[in-house]
């Protein structure tokens, strides 16, 4: 139970968490459509309970539900928060 509760708070630096994206995008290429393609700029935590990152990119429309889920399973995996929900913002970049 302390386990699950500890990843449950967990924070995440901004540094490593875009190198997971980073990493995650170079196993599998972000989404396009009619010659647009989708750009992460980077991603922060910006809550806890449950862990909330929000990615910066280009167009939110071209982010499509199963990319986002490939991202929520490979931050899952790579921060250990089996278990645990993870919450994926997605906003413009202003």
């Amino acid at each position: 139970m302390d386990e699950v509760y500890s990843r449950y708070t967990m924070r995440v630096s901004t540094g490593l968490l875009n190198d997971c994206i980073s990493d995650a995008t170079a196993v599998a290429a972000p989404p396009s459509e009619k010659g647009r393609m989708l750009k992460i700029y980077y991603a922060t935590q910006v809550a806890v309970k449950p862990p909330t990152f929000v990615l910066f990119v280009n167009e939110p429309e071209l982010m499509r539900e199963s990319y986002q889920r490939y991202l929520e399973n490979y931050l899952r995996k790579t921060f250990d928060l089996i278990g645990t929900p993870i919450r994926l913002l997605v906003r413009k970049r202003s």
